[in-house]
């Protein structure tokens, strides 16, 4: 059993406001939820498991089984067990791990993940330590950004970040998503020995409502790790100001141009 220490890149979400903002990620997960055909009684693995909306909607689909929310946020976990734990008691347990470290081998029936892996750099190795997780034949069903997600926002934010204004916070940043294509997610899954896979995209363009909800949720949920690079709080309201600005100039006002990447596959 693989159980190495969290990575350095570990980051803390704000998950108070991912509660309040993550609308959209939820509801591109019920529509996840409902493709999957469940006996009752599995042992699934909610890989991403955020402050468990998902995972509360997963559990009543397991009247005799059990879910174990896993998740890189410390934060995320404690929202999580507050809403859930008390409630549902031994249906339910939580684990703070790294998705590319996995303290499991062949223990789950299936995994369900939703709006995680694209945070994730490296999907070979993700996919192996998801393969290892799963009972022979056990499957996953997840979605994540993909394609061209989130392009017009990203090739503002990487014009605003070469300014004199920003250049020197930006100095060897990287992106910290990857969004595959079908194709290339499609090669990753048979190269961790998955069987019977699939892979699409979807667009899945989603408007906000106004100048602040744009800003606030484009702080919290999309480019919270460029902010960080930004030292000052009054430089980082400038970035989204200009960001925010620009979108309220688009057609329609405040829309975010996102792509969903499904992914299925069985453990051989």
């Amino acid at each position: 059993m693989s159980n190495k220490p969290l990575q350095s890149s570990h980051r803390e979400w704000n998950s108070s406001a991912y509660e309040r903002l993550s609308g959209p990620q939820v509801s591109w997960g019920k529509k996840v939820l409902s493709r999957l055909r469940l006996r009752g009684d599995e042992v699934v693995l909610d890989a991403g498991c955020g402050t468990g909306r998902l995972t509360a909607e997963l559990l009543q689909a397991l009247p005799r089984g059990r879910v174990v929310g896993l998740d890189l946020s410390q934060n995320m976990l404690c929202s999580a067990q507050q809403h859930l734990q008390a409630s549902l008691g031994s249906q339910v347990s939580f684990v703070l791990a790294d998705l590319l470290h996995l303290p499991f081998d062949h223990r789950f029936d299936g995994i369900v993940s939703t709006a995680c892996f694209h945070w994730v750099l490296d999907h070979d190795r993700l996919l192996q330590e998801l393969h290892r997780s799963l009972v022979p034949g056990g499957w996953m069903e997840a979605q994540c950004g993909g394609g061209p997600n989130l392009e017009k926002l990203r090739n503002r934010c990487d014009a605003l970040a070469a300014t004199a204004r920003f250049e020197k916070f930006f100095s060897g940043f990287r992106e910290p998503w990857l969004y595959q294509d079908a194709e290339g997610a499609a090669e990753s899954l048979l190269g961790a020995k998955f069987l019977d896979v699939e892979t699409s995209l979807e667009a899945a363009p989603t408007i906000l409502d106004g100048r602040e909800q744009y800003a606030e949720f484009v702080r919290n949920i999309v480019l919270w790790r460029h902010l960080e690079q930004i030292p000052d709080e009054n430089l980082r309201r400038e970035f989204m100001d200009n960001l925010t600005a620009q979108a309220a100039h688009d057609d329609p006002p405040f829309q975010l141009d996102y792509w969903r990447l499904n992914l299925r596959g069985r453990a051989a």
